[in-house]
């Protein structure tokens, strides 16, 4: 029989680890804990918090690009729904809830990595991990479903994220190096070490090649660099006034906008007015004037009674842009007794400014009365207007031999013997139908290239390194504090922070590696006897209060019952932490 001499016991606290173990599986009591390898089932939770996490990073990334779009967003709901509400708040909010406790979840079970701890989730997390994949997974399948073309937007926006992701990329896994090499120097390698070390030099290696892969066209020599293009203001400026209104156009014209683009239908009698919507329901008070006309086509309303409409009360009410608290009392009143606007009213206003007008033309239904006048109607509108004819762009392809002498555009992206085949000197192009390649091309071929909708700072900025001419903007108050693209590096500026970038990881690699290795090789070389010797130090370290745990615990499985009070811990004591 084994005779044990009695050890000392002495309680040492471990804040930060009871933390750590608490929050993650509710093991807050030390005799909890344990350094023994994670389960195979604890570690196929670990790697569904990962799928979860990185689906999330993705699916924040994608509403942070997206913001560009959110007006567009909310009006493909109204379409849907026909009722008008922001669908943005309930996503960001969920978005931010969920991101955040996924990522504290993953900064834990890192840690418990980090610190030889098992992986145990507590189940209340595990049915929080899920609930966020699943709510996740349903969200992408959904915008797919309403709002697919959205996606081109991320592509776009690698364009100029691209160079800071990367090097965020190379420094988070350059980190994560700590852990890997922690497991893979250990004496007992395993097959899933030799997988776990090429796994992560596969990903090391092909983030110090990826930009390779990475084009923007804002890496290139500050002379290439063309004039700042013009901005359009889309509807006048819909974030300080009811869009579509002479309020908002000129509120476009005081942010500086060249050109001013408005949506034209033409009314029962033969007046072409502006408006955006098939209906009058979401931007006039019809639901309160005609209650029940209000799901009739705006078209088939005459001038006066469309006149008789209000369109300014519904944007102070829904505050569509979150931008109504901003505006002064006297802009207040001036929006609550707003008119819908004609034609001619806007190419007047236009006109005087000594601005042009970009027009979108919607064609009647097959049952209105002007259903095959509706071009020449919208001519002589212009005509009356007094504004020059070559400041006024036309949009559809109807009928354009009968419009000579104004400015043609196409909204489709044609070859360039297809444009000047029909006559067309410029196009007007969603920004996901416009590469950085197309754009050259038609420059190259004296074709000018407008871009919409373009209401972000660094979208601005890529089609300004782009070279495009003009862009249509929600937010020209917004793009006019840009005076210069956010930002601009040179090829060999670009090369040179591309390689230190990846030499510095390498070093820091290869660092760790060793570091760990010396690490663990000291701490191999302690033996039972030692361990005993080294029970006088102050503060043990880990390590060495690991092996002290195994050789207590072997002798307790060689004979010492559970009556040996000075083994076992009480009261949250736990058994290695002597001295």
């Amino acid at each position: 029989m084994v005779k044990h001499q009695p050890l000392q016991q002495v309680y040492e606290k471990q804040l930060c680890l009871s933390f750590l173990t608490g929050i993650y599986g509710c093991r807050w009591k030390r005799y909890q804990r344990s350094h023994d390898d994670s389960s195979k089932w604890e570690c196929a939770w670990f790697i569904i918090l990962c799928s979860t996490f990185s689906l999330l990073l993705f699916w924040a990334y994608f509403w942070l690009e997206a913001h560009n779009d959110y007006n567009q967003f909310n009006w493909l709901l109204y379409n849907r729904s026909g009722e008008w509400k922001d669908g943005t708040v309930p996503i960001l909010a969920t978005t931010a809830v969920g991101f955040s406790y996924i990522t504290f979840l993953m900064i834990l079970a890192l840690c418990h990595i980090s610190l030889g701890q098992q992986l145990n989730l507590y189940w209340i997390h595990k049915v929080g991990v899920l609930a966020a994949l699943i709510t996740t997974v349903s969200g992408v399948v959904s915008i797919d479903d309403v709002w697919g073309d959205e996606w081109d937007i991320i592509l776009i926006s690698l364009q100029s994220t691209g160079p800071f992701l990367h090097i965020g990329a190379l420094a988070a896994v350059t980190v994560l190096g700590w852990l890997v090499a922690e497991q893979v120097v250990r004496a007992e390698r395993t097959k899933f070490h030799m997988i776990l070390l090429l796994v992560y030099l596969s990903v090391l290696l092909a983030l110090y090649m990826a930009p390779l892969a990475i084009s923007s066209p804002c890496i290139m020599d500050k002379n290439s660099l063309k004039s700042r293009p013009d901005v359009i203001g889309r509807r006048g400026a819909p974030m300080l006034a009811p869009e579509n209104t002479l309020m908002s156009f000129n509120k476009a014209l005081q942010q500086g906008v060249s050109s001013l683009e408005a949506d034209v239908t033409v009314s029962l009698d033969g007046v072409p007015f502006l408006m955006r919507d098939r209906t009058l329901k979401r931007t006039t008070d019809i639901a309160k004037v005609f209650p029940d006309r209000q799901h009739e086509d705006a078209s088939l309303f005459n001038w006066t009674e469309i006149r008789s409409l209000n369109a300014g009360q519904w944007f102070l009410e829904n505050d569509p842009f979150w931008t109504v608290g901003s505006l002064t009392g006297r802009d207040r009143n001036r929006i609550r007794n707003l008119t819908v606007c004609s034609l001619v009213e806007m190419l007047r206003l236009a006109a005087r400014a000594n601005r042009s007008a970009l027009l979108y033309l919607r064609r009647p239904p097959p049952e209105h009365p002007h259903y095959k006048t509706w071009i020449m109607d919208t001519l002589w509108a212009v005509q009356r207007s007094g504004i020059s004819q070559k400041r006024v762009t036309w949009t559809p392809d109807t009928d354009r031999g009968r419009v000579r002498g104004l400015q043609q555009t196409s909204l489709e992206k044609l070859s360039v013997e297809e444009l000047r085949h029909r006559g067309i000197s410029s196009l007007t192009l969603r920004y996901s139908q416009a590469s950085n390649k197309d754009i050259q091309d038609f420059l190259a071929n004296n074709m000018s290239v407008t871009v919409y909708p373009v209401n972000e700072p660094w979208l601005y900025s890529v089609l300004w390194c782009s070279g495009v001419s003009s862009v249509s903007s929600d937010t020209p108050q917004v793009l006019r504090k840009v005076p210069y693209p956010i930002w601009l590096m040179s090829p060999d500026k670009y090369c040179l922070v591309w390689i230190t970038s990846d030499l510095v990881s390498i070093a820091i690699v290869i660092g760790i590696f060793i570091f760990q290795k010396w690490r663990m090789s000291g701490m191999q070389n302690y033996n039972p006897e030692q361990i005993m010797l080294s029970a006088v130090a102050r503060r043990p370290s880990r390590d060495v209060n690991i092996m002290k745990e195994k050789l207590i615990f072997s002798e307790v499985s060689n004979g010492v019952t559970s009556t040996d009070e000075h083994l076992y811990p009480e009261n949250g004591y736990d058994i290695g932490q002597y001295k």
